[in-house]
Formats: C-alpha cells, sequence, structure tokens
C-alpha cells in the first residue's frame, strides 16, 4: 500500500497531455509498442548447482542439472502416489523426480534419484523449485502504512506442490 501526498483542496492533477511529451517521449512509445507486438518467448527450463551433489552407484558426484517448470498435471499427479498419501512430506520427492530433466550425466532423473540425495540438496531444490515457479523469486515489495518505508516480505515456505 502506498499513500500520496496530500493534496490542497482544489487542486487539480496534472494530465501531461501529447503536447507535453517531448520529442524523446515518441521513440520510447514506439519501442514499447513494438516490444508489445513481439511475442516474447517463455524460459521454461533453469540450470542450476547443487551444493554437495548426488553420488551415484559407482561414486560419481552429479551437480550440474536441469529444472523446467512444473506445470498442474506436475503438482497433481503425485497427490495420487501412495508414498505421498502416507506420508506428505513426501510430495517434494516426487515431485522434483518429475521436473529435474538433468543431473550430470545420469540418463534418467526420477523420485528414486531425488530421495537419495544429501538433505542440502533437497533443501536447495525445494527452494529453486519455489523460485522459479514463482517468476524467479518468493519476495514481494512491500511498504509499510505506518511509516511508508519500503521493505521486502519472504513469501516461501510452504511445501512443494502446495500453493
Amino acid at each position: 500500500m502506498r499513500r500520496t501526498a496530500p493534496r490542497p483542496a482544489g487542486a487539480a492533477l496534472a494530465d501531461p497531455g501529447p503536447a507535453s511529451l517531448g520529442a524523446e517521449a515518441a521513440p520510447v512509445a514506439e519501442q514499447q509498442l513494438a516490444a508489445a507486438a513481439t511475442p516474447q518467448r517463455l524460459r521454461t527450463e533453469f540450470e542450476f548447482e547443487l551444493p554437495r551433489g548426488y553420488v551415484d552407484e559407482a561414486g560419481t558426484v552429479h551437480r550440474d542439472g536441469v529444472m523446467r517448470l512444473a506445470t498442474a498435471r506436475d503438482e497433481l499427479i503425485p497427490l495420487r502416489d501412495m508414498r505421498v498419501q502416507e506420508n506428505p512430506a513426501y510430495l517434494s520427492v516426487v515431485l522434483l523426480g518429475r521436473v529435474i530433466t538433468r543431473l550430470g550425466s545420469l540418463p534418467l532423473v526420477h523420485d528414486g534419484v531425488v530421495e537419495n540425495m544429501f538433505a542440502s540438496d533437497l533443501a536447495f531444490l525445494q527452494d529453486f523449485y519455489r523460485q522459479i515457479n514463482a517468476e524467479g523469486h518468493t519476495r514481494a515489495g512491500v511498504t509499510c502504512p505506518h511509516c511508508e518505508q519500503p521493505f521486502e516480505v519472504e513469501l516461501g515456505g510452504s511445501r512443494l506442490g502446495e500453493s
């Protein structure tokens, strides 16, 4: 919530019309219209590096990976999984197993890989999931209603798959 400064009674709001825009505003407006007309590509895959790394059966450490954006289906299907029904904490393991598309040189990433990761790597991936699926971050800029100072609040913290 942002308050505006009080205006004296009877004061009119300034309305910058086209004549007051100035010569430099026209090219900027044209650029904005051109940008709006150009379709933007949605980024759906995001690279990451695990803090510790997943260690496979051969002892190879896999740290670099790619996670894709989650779909509604990705969040719904794990709810039918018996492991998740018996233990809701397992939801993040199953969900991450669906959205991690690459991890090191592993041929396939699935929930069995995720459940054998170190706890610090699992926590990292849970935070990373929240960041990319919340348009890049889990913080929101707000303004104090009393002192009008801006600050950020953390919106994350819920378990994966729960909005």
